[in-house]
C-alpha cells in the first residue's frame, strides 16, 4: 500500500491530497445529511399545521425556521466541500441524502404495520439502502485523489483548453436540440426535461467548484477575487442554478417526485463525473483498476437509488372533473389540475354538489332574461308564466 501511495505521489498526487479529499468527503456527507434532515423538519411543520388546523402561516413557526437554518448550513458545507475534494467524488455523494431521507421517512411514519407486512412492503427500500451504502464505499475508496489549487490562472487554463471547449460545444448543440423538441414539438418526456437539467448541472458543478476553490484559496492564501474569471464563473453558476430550478419545477408538475429523484440523480451524477474528468482532468493520474472500481461503485449506487425510489407510494392519477358555477350555471372542465374553461366561483367540488344553504338566492341578470314576443297564451300554459 505504501508503495502504491509513493508511486502515485511521484505521479503528482501528494499526501496533502488525501487529507483534503477526506475533508471534502466528510463535508459533503455532513451537508447532505443536514439537507435531508431540514427537508423532513420543514415537511413535519406543514403537516402539524394542517393537522391542528392552525391558521398561522408556516413561516411563523419555529420548526420551519429551524429546518431552514439546517438547510443553509448543509448547503454551505456542500459548497465548501467542492473546494477540497474532486468533483467526481462529491457529485455521487448525493446518494447519502436519498438514504437519510428514506430512513427519516420511517421515523416520521405514523402508520402501524405488523412486522411481516412491514418487511414485505419495505424490503426493496432496505436492499436499496444497503446497495447505495456499498456503492458509496466503493467510489469513495477508489475515487480520484488528484487535486490542484484552484487559482485564477489554473481555471483560465482549463477554460481555454480544447477538451472543455469541445465538450462545451457539444453540450450547447445537444441542449438546443433538446430544448427545441421540448418547447416547439411539445415533447414533454421526463428524460428530455431532466437531460436539460443535467446539461445545465454539469456547468453548475464546474462553476461551483471554481468559485468555492477561489474563495477558500483567498481566505487561506493569495487573494483570487480580483480576477475577472471569478465573476464570470459566479454569474454562470447563478444563471445555471436558476434555469435548473425552473426545469425541475416543470418536471414536478408532470411526473411523480420519486421518479424524478431517481432519473435526476443518475443523469446529474453521470454528467458531473464527465465534466470533472474533462474540465479538471481528475482521472489523469488514475489507473484502470481504480477507474473501473469507481464506475462500479457509481453503478451500484444507481441501482440502490432506483430500488429506494421505486418502493415509494405513487401519487393517484388525476381524473378530470366538472364543476358548476352556481350563480350563472356555467360548467368548468378541469384536466390535469388546470381549468380548461374559466372557473368563476373558484370552487373545486370534485363532482359533488356544493352546500349552498347559507347562500342567498341570486337574481337572474337583466341581460340574460329571455323576453317573449307577444303571442296568444296557450290554453295549456298558465297565464302568469309569460317569461322564463
Amino acid at each position: 500500500m505504501n508503495g502504491v501511495r509513493m508511486a502515485r505521489e511521484e505521479d503528482g498526487v501528494t499526501a496533502d491530497s488525501y487529507t483534503e479529499n477526506l475533508i471534502g468527503t466528510l463535508l459533503a456527507i455532513f451537508g447532505n445529511l443536514l439537507v435531508s434532515i431540514s427537508v423532513s423538519i420543514q415537511k413535519q411543520s406543514h403537516v402539524t399545521l394542517a393537522g391542528n388546523k392552525d391558521p398561522r402561516q408556516y413561516y411563523y413557526t419555529k420548526t420551519w425556521w429551524s429546518g431552514l437554518m439546517l438547510m443553509v448550513l448543509g448547503e454551505g458545507a456542500l459548497f465548501v466541500s467542492y473546494a477540497f475534494a474532486p468533483l467526481s467524488l462529491i457529485a455521487p455523494l448525493n446518494a447519502v441524502s436519498v438514504i437519510s431521507s428514506s430512513i427519516l421517512g420511517f421515523l416520521f411514519l405514523r402508520e402501524k404495520w405488523k412486522a411481516q407486512e412491514f418487511l414485505k412492503r419495505y424490503i426493496l427500500t432496505f436492499l436499496g439502502c444497503a446497495l447505495t451504502a456499498g456503492g458509496t464505499y466503493l467510489f469513495v475508496t477508489f475515487g480520484p485523489n488528484s487535486h490542484e489549487k484552484l487559482n485564477a490562472e489554473n481555471i483560465v487554463k482549463h477554460v481555454i483548453g480544447w477538451p472543455f471547449l469541445l465538450y462545451l460545444l457539444l453540450g450547447i448543440i445537444t441542449f438546443c436540440l433538446v430544448l427545441y423538441f421540448y418547447k416547439q414539438r411539445n415533447a414533454n418526456y421526463l428524460i428530455l426535461i431532466l437531460l436539460l437539467v443535467a446539461l445545465l448541472g454539469s456547468v453548475t458543478v464546474i462553476t461551483v467548484k471554481a468559485v468555492s476553490g477561489m474563495i477558500v484559496l483567498s481566505i487561506l492564501g493569495p487573494l483570487q477575487l480580483s480576477y475577472p474569471i471569478f465573476y464570470v464563473m459566479f454569474v454562470c453558476m447563478v444563471a445555471t442554478i436558476v434555469f435548473q430550478a425552473s426545469f425541475l419545477a416543470q418536471a414536478s408538475h408532470l411526473y411523480d417526485s420519486s421518479l424524478i429523484t431517481c432519473v435526476n440523480y443518475v443523469f446529474c451524477t453521470t454528467f458531473a463525473v464527465v465534466a470533472g474528468a474533462i474540465f479538471y482532468q481528475e482521472f489523469n493520474h488514475e489507473d484502470v483498476l481504480h477507474i473501473c472500481m469507481f464506475l462500479l461503485g457509481c453503478a451500484i449506487c444507481f441501482l440502490g437509488v432506483f430500488l429506494i425510489t421505486k418502493n415509494k407510494r405513487k401519487a393517484k392519477a388525476f381524473e378530470p372533473y366538472v364543476t358548476m358555477d352556481m350563480a350563472k350555471g356555467i360548467p368548468t372542465i378541469h384536466n390535469k389540475g388546470w381549468a380548461v374553461q374559466p372557473d368563476y366561483n373558484g370552487s373545486f367540488s370534485y363532482g359533488a354538489l356544493e352546500n349552498n344553504d347559507s347562500v342567498a338566492p341570486v337574481t337572474l341578470p337583466v341581460d340574460q332574461e329571455l323576453s317573449v314576443s307577444p303571442s296568444p297564451v296557450s290554453p295549456y300554459q298558465p297565464s302568469g308564466l309569460k317569461k322564463d
